[in-house]
């Protein structure tokens, strides 16, 4: 049974939303709904019908994100649901067949996404190509190493978030080019980051925030909430739930990182999705007392093979054939030669011997620069027909700072 697809125009939104309900199990207050509703291109929206019923949903944003060296239009896919009635029906696979040459057509090299479940996308050719990390601090174990930088010229200012908003914007969009994954906000997106109604505080309290600047201005901020306790004692535990901290340079990182781990009537600083290689794993005296949690983030998806590999830096020289698998975008299934420098790529179509013949994922995973295309290899997932060439590859694609995009889309 096939399922016509199109995208949905304003009138259609209810019906579209209900279906990320029921695939997630959760209803937003309506707030938060029309909040999502005002980020949401509807002519990027796609719906599968069965009759009159919305069976199944994706949609795109069209984000500005950071890869290794540049800044590319990228496809963040987003709002993939099927009803529980409908699947198994080949309702997803038609939905993101659809999509895909839709971005294709659109000009976008590249997606990327957040999986809600990491088993659905690789069979898509999307690959793990960041991870990040959660963790809990106890603030009387976190002490920063001797040597960690300060500034005499930096001084706190505790501020209301909306009230610095244009502050906070400007200070982000100067740092979003230093670590692939990022992208750039809209005012959208600025509007959920700062929401602060009673349904987004979840029982944490208000949003609260502090700044770290000098006399030319904001260097840095922090956005947190307090939930507050005390034991049986009356000593005060309350946890310091982080959401942001951004900075422009190590001292007013470290400045920040000081205001959130010494905060008064504060036991704990908990915090949910942060870099692998944040630099507070450096600065801490006992790095143990991270306790950090690990999971995949941005998945990666390479819609045009030789247009991505073309479009981004790479960390060493390599000239390698790589035979790509992709039974989903056929138009990527062939041999290209990648050469590269520190001076820029191409990548053709050949006709030659590969040197490595891999799926369309192992590159999608690599492709921001935290791959695990050693690992792949190690495991029997990709084919090495010259010696060293999986290294080689590796270690061009390789980048640092890790990948991160730091807000789920």
């Amino acid at each position: 049974m096939t399922y016509p697809i199109r995208p949905i125009d304003e009138s259609e939104w209810t019906a579209f939303a209900r279906v990320n309900e029921e695939a997630f199990g959760w209803t937003p207050h309506p707030q938060q709904a029309e909040r999502y509703k005002a980020q949401t291109e509807f002519d990027r929206t796609l719906a599968a019908f069965d009759g009159d019923t919305i069976a199944g949903v994706t949609a795109v944003f069209s984000l500005t994100m950071t890869v290794p060296g540049r800044q590319l239009p990228v496809a963040g896919v987003t709002a993939v649901s099927v009803l529980a009635s409908h699947r198994r029906r080949g309702v997803l696979s038609s939905l993101m067949r659809r999509q895909l040459n839709d971005i294709r057509e659109r000009g976008e090299s590249v997606a990327a996404l957040y999986a809600s479940e990491s088993l659905i996308y690789g069979r898509y050719g999307y690959g793990r190509a960041a991870s990040e990390l959660s963790f809990t601090i106890d603030k009387h174990r976190s002490a920063f190493v001797p040597g960690a930088p300060q500034d005499p010229s930096l001084r706190l200012r505790l501020v209301v978030p909306a009230e610095v908003r244009g502050d906070l914007e400007k200070l982000f969009a100067s740092v979003v080019t230093r670590r692939p994954g990022r992208y750039e906000r809209s005012p959208e997106f600025w509007d959920s980051v700062l929401a602060d109604e009673e349904h987004d505080q979840r029982g944490n309290g208000p949003m609260r925030s502090v700044v770290a600047e000098d006399d030319n201005g904001v260097r840095g901020y922090a956005l947190f909430r307090i939930k507050s306790s005390w034991d049986e004692a009356g000593i005060p535990n309350g946890t310091l739930k982080l959401q942001e901290l951004e900075a422009a340079d190590p001292a007013a990182y470290a400045l920040l990182w000081r205001s959130v781990l010494d905060r008064d009537l504060v036991s704990k600083v908990e915090t949910y999705g942060r870099p692998v290689d944040d630099p507070l794993i450096a600065l801490l005296a006992d790095a143990r007392q991270l306790r950090a949690r690990w999971a995949d983030e941005l998945w990666v998806r390479l819609v045009e093979v030789d247009r991505a590999l073309a479009e981004r830096a790479y960390a060493a020289p390599v000239d390698v054939v790589i035979e790509v698998e992709d039974d989903v975008c056929p138009w990527n299934a062939r041999r290209w030669r990648l050469t590269a420098d520190l001076t820029g790529a191409e990548c053709k179509p050949v006709d030659e011997e590969p040197d490595i013949t891999l799926p369309v994922a192992a590159l999608g995973s690599a492709y921001l620069g935290d791959g695990m295309l050693g690992e792949q290899f190690e495991a029997g997932l990709l084919r090495e027909h010259s010696a060293g060439a999986v290294h080689r590859l590796a270690t061009a694609l390789s980048w640092s700072p890790k990948p991160w995009a730091g807000l789920t889309f």
